[in-house]
């Protein structure tokens, strides 16, 4: 046998226990990272040269997605900041999630004890696709809430709103010069003091991140899980596209089928590994191709 038709044998066989873990499971945990969005056609950021095709202004500039997502771009050059942060809303918006969106909800419907999300991604598709705000952790934040940038310092004047969030869906859509990725004026502005508006993103070296919104939603999802490890029946962590670059996503995973009787299913292209002895199932292809491939063994046996 080919070494390709080897590898195909157990990718089936790994799928085929995927869905053996969805089907006996009693609640579901879906953990996603950035790869959970390139179905649906958002850019690649893995990388300089996945940002820098996705935006050659920063690759002129030398910029990473660590160096461009820093608070302080917002004090030093408010047009850039938000030409690279608005440029994202306006994509993200305009984003239809991919159906494999669906496929996690329904199963997670179907199940005893429900289901729950924790992903690092900010592009508020899990809410777009239809799972209840209540169930979804966002940890790094969203682009769909801002905050005042003015947080309370030292010799500055306090703003009333500086510890609030709120929606930017209230007509929040900036015009971008894709050349110089410059956004153009008006900014968001805060409505307590006028000054300028930054995202509710938690960004790298980040100290004025405004965390409540986040804080809330990890209460929900923790009584989520609590609620599942308390049951003591199986559960399933299906976990997509969430890379070790920045682990926050796998470790959740990895530490929740940890605490209980759970089976962890890795869907990533790139890094699949899965920890343990074989308890848990690493599929190194697509989320999408992944989820429909685990779906239509489901749908089978369900007839």
């Amino acid at each position: 046998m080919a070494q390709g038709d080897t590898s195909m044998t157990t990718l089936q066989a790994n799928i085929v226990r995927a869905a053996a873990a969805v089907k006996n499971s009693s609640a579901l945990l879906v953990c996603a990272g950035a790869g959970m969005g390139v179905d649906s056609g958002l850019p690649d950021f893995r990388g300089p040269e996945g940002l820098w095709k996705a935006y050659p202004p920063l690759k002129k500039r030398g910029l990473t997605l660590p160096s461009i997502s820093t608070p302080h771009w917002f004090e030093d050059d408010p047009a850039f900041a938000w030409g690279f942060f608005g440029h994202r809303m306006n994509l993200y918006n305009a984003t239809t999630p991919h159906g494999g969106f669906n496929i996690l909800r329904r199963w997670g419907g179907n199940m005893k004890l429900g289901h729950a999300v924790y992903t690092s991604n900010i592009d508020g598709h899990f809410q777009r696709a239809g799972f209840a705000e209540e169930l979804v952790e966002e940890c790094h934040g969203s682009l769909q809430f801002l905050q005042c940038c003015q947080i309370s310092r030292p010799g500055t004047q306090e703003c009333p709103k500086s510890e609030e969030i709120w929606p930017a869906d209230n007509g929040v859509r900036l015009e971008v010069d894709e050349a110089t990725l410059n956004a153009k004026t008006p900014l968001p502005s805060c409505p307590g003091c006028g000054g300028l508006s930054r995202p509710n993103v938690l960004m790298f070296m980040d100290d004025t991140w405004v965390p409540d919104r986040t804080e809330m939603q990890g209460k929900l999802v923790d009584a989520f899980i609590d609620k599942m490890l308390g049951a003591k029946e199986a559960f399933v962590v299906v976990e997509i596209g969430a890379g070790l670059a920045v682990p926050t996503v796998r470790m959740k995973s990895e530490y929740t089928v940890r605490q209980g009787n759970g089976t962890l299913i890795r869907i990533n292209p790139r890094e699949p590994e899965v920890p343990g002895n074989g308890d848990h199932v690493s599929l190194a292809i697509g989320g999408l191709d992944a989820l429909q491939r685990i779906d239509a063994i489901l749908e089978s046996s369900a007839r």
